[in-house]
This record gives C-alpha cells, sequence and structure tokens, in this order.
C-alpha cells in the first residue's frame, strides 16, 4: 500500500520517521515547515500534506502527559531540596515549553505517518437497507 522511495528504498519506519520528521513517502525530512506547523506538500516527492487530518488530539494528549510528568518531577525537586520559588520556575517553564513542542512534532508525525500508511480516510455510511 505505501509506495517506496524514488531510488528503489523502502518507505522510512514509523518510528524514524516520526522522530526525525520525515515524508512517509519518500523518506526526505520535509514534513515540516515551523516548529510544528506542515509543509503544504514534501518537496522531494511531491506528496500532498494538507489531505491528512492530524487534529488536535496530539497536544491535549500530550498536556496531560507531559503534565503530569513535570509536577511529579517539581514535587520531587520541591521536597528533596526545596529551591525557591524562581528556581523552580527557572527550571520548569523552559523545560515544558520545549518539551511540548519536540513532543508535539513527534506526535503529529507519527499519526501523519500513520494515516498514510493505514490509507485512512473519512468515515463513510455505505448503502444500508434500512
Amino acid at each position: 500500500m505505501t509506495e517506496g522511495r524514488a531510488d528503489g528504498a523502502a518507505a522510512p519506519t514509523p518510528v524514524p520517521a516520526a522522530l526525525r520528521g520525515l515524508c512517509p513517502r519518500c523518506g526526505a525530512p520535509s514534513l515540516f515547515a515551523g516548529l510544528t506547523a506542515f509543509a503544504p506538500q514534501c518537496r522531494a516527492c511531491g506528496l500532498d500534506f494538507t489531505m491528512f487530518n492530524v487534529g488536535d488530539g496530539p497536544a491535549a494528549f500530550l498536556t496531560l502527559i507531559l503534565g503530569a510528568i513535570v509536577v511529579g518531577l517539581a514535587s520531587w525537586l520541591q521536597l528533596r531540596f526545596d529551591p525557591p520559588l524562581w528556581v523552580q520556575m527557572l527550571i520548569w517553564i523552559p523545560v515544558t515549553a520545549v518539551g511540548t513542542v519536540l513532543a508535539l512534532r513527534i506526535a503529529k508525525a507519527a499519526l501523519l505517518g500513520a494515516e498514510y500508511r493505514n490509507a485512512a480516510r473519512e468515515g463513510r455510511i455505505s448503502d444500508v437497507a434500512p
């Protein structure tokens, strides 16, 4: 179902493709145009990324996971070393921001790759007799 690369190699596997932002068809590093925004199409093979609908699912899911990790680590740091509030803020605000952007890129790339690999399309109701 997936097409191979132009040089005859197989399409990239999902995990490396998601980690590096690779096109699911050809493996070129052209999936993103910005920090978390998809490019309109692959610069190498021309695959149209606008036909995929990743949605906001990764953002909500990652907020819960990353929030739990940061709160747990901040609580541990507070109980273990009792640093002042400004130290906590100096550590956890950048960690949260960078972690969110990186995790969102990976999750969005993984979902787009899964949609391509599984040929996911909008659901349709077939002709079913009442």
